[in-house]
């Protein structure tokens, strides 16, 4: 039995797979390469060397420091399974060991990084309840030793019996989003058109001024900006594929790096729904979600998280139907709504007409926007805390804002610029409602 599989007998230490170190140095070649182009675009210059000998170097240095320091890692590091947690001991100098009760484990999924993909390894991403460093990684696995780990792991926290733990196995494909659709969404999605738009802006003028420095200076940041957006919008969301298991929704993502993640039902806390002004004409949506468990991602613009993102682009009725599935009861075109007062034009003078919130016996329902419209939905029993704010020049013209707080992500259901009154009958029967859920 190789070191890497975890069909072993409880309490005893096992190692990663071996060629872990080898992955590592790839990571440290690319970033090294990475840090010597970002420090050649910000006018720190070559330090006098040929540009091709100087990166040569720094990625045969980055490998070979990358694989010495992952093959230390890997030598020092252990996972032990036992009858009541997982624990990771690491560490060269400094010992640490990470304790991973079953109970508190809210998801385990896997991630196929490029390198490790190439090899046939993958990472196990284990997500646990609250805490700021919720997230720990076992890297890296064979890829079948990493999905046996995963079902030990999910067996143990849920308490699955083998035959359930072989049902949620079989799943039902619900969609494929077919790749030149996600392209086709990017390309026609506002922050896209803003990043090209700039960049044609950019260029026109160092044309005009005849004044390359400056051109360097504005095309760098506008080009990083629609890398990231095509690397998160389209490569990210590659041959997107959603399906449905016993325990929740299932799904697989990427194009060199491939993602598998479980949204499970019980722990999906709310449903933004984003509608973009072109897409709206095309009745196209985009469905981000909210799962307890999942550690925030620092640092990722709205939309760019992929962890959040339910459907990346979706027909409103295929939308609606899972929306319905993982929140019964909800309706994205509530009736019985309660808008902004007319008398909030100061703050929005043209997006004040579409905010407003709602509410049925399952579901708070928030909506705003013009140029995207954003609709976040909350159940009932998911709301942790109801605030009502307003601020000085709300109090001056009769306005409130009622938060319906839930954990960090997309979903934001406030009410903004409510009339005062309708903001706190809001705010108690959202309590109330909530209130009675929860019971």
């Amino acid at each position: 039995m190789s070191d890497s599989s975890p069909a072993v007998s409880e309490a005893v230490g096992l190692r990663t797979h071996p060629l872990t170190g080898v992955v590592q140095g790839a990571l440290w070649a690319a970033a090294a390469v990475f840090g010597l182009f970002t420090s050649m675009f910000n006018g720190d210059g070559w330090q006098g060397l040929n540009p091709v000998l100087t990166g040569l170097i720094l990625l045969i240095g980055g490998l070979l420091i990358g694989m010495g320091v992952g093959f230390l890692t890997w030598m020092f590091t252990r996972y032990v399974i036992d009858g009541t947690e997982l624990r990771i001991n690491s560490g060269i100098i400094t010992k640490s060991s990470r304790r991973i009760p079953y109970e508190r484990i809210q998801s385990v999924d896997i991630a196929e990084p490029l390198v490790a993909r190439i090899l046939g390894l993958a990472e196990l991403r284990i997500e646990m309840a609250g805490g700021k460093n919720s997230r720990t990684s076992l890297r890296f696995l064979k890829v079948a030793d990493a999905g046996s780990l995963r079902r030990v792991l999910l067996d143990r926290a849920h308490g699955q019996t083998a035959a359930e733990e072989a049902l949620d196995e079989q799943r039902s494909i619900i969609t494929v989003v077919p790749p030149m659709r996600i392209i086709i969404g990017t390309l026609l999605s506002l922050d896209f058109l803003f990043a090209a738009l700039g960049t044609v802006a950019v260029l026109i003028a160092a044309l005009w001024f005849d004044n390359v420095i400056a051109f360097i200076g504005g095309i760098i940041p506008l080009a990083s900006w629609l890398v990231q957006i095509v690397g998160q919008r389209v490569i990210q969301q590659w041959d997107f594929t959603l399906s449905r298991g016993e325990r929740g929704l299932r799904i697989e993502r990427g194009l060199l790096s491939r993602t598998s993640q479980t949204i499970p039902y019980d722990r999906v806390q709310g449903i933004a729904i984003k509608e973009p002004l072109v897409w709206r004409r095309l009745g196209w949506q985009r469905l981000e979600v909210d799962v307890a468990g999942y550690a925030s991602q620092g640092g990722e613009s709205e939309g760019n998280n992929a962890n959040s993102t339910l459907l990346p682009i979706s027909d409103a009725p295929l939308a609606n139907a899972i929306i319905a599935e993982l929140l019964p009861g909800a309706d994205p075109a509530i009736g019985n709504r309660t808008y902004a007062s007319p008398r909030s034009w100061w703050f929005a003078p043209i997006g004040f007409r579409y905010r407003w919130v709602a509410a049925n016996d399952s579901t708070f329902v928030a909506s705003e926007g013009w140029i995207q419209r954003t609709t976040s939905i909350i159940p009932h029993h998911k709301t942790q805390s109801v605030e009502l704010s307003q601020g000085p020049l709300q109090r001056r013209l009769g306005l409130a804002t009622v938060e319906v707080h839930s954990p960090k992500g997309p979903v934001d259901a406030d009410g903004r610029n409510l009339p005062a009154d309708a903001a706190r009958a809001t705010m108690l029967a959202q309590l109330d409602r909530a209130r009675e859920a929860r019971s």
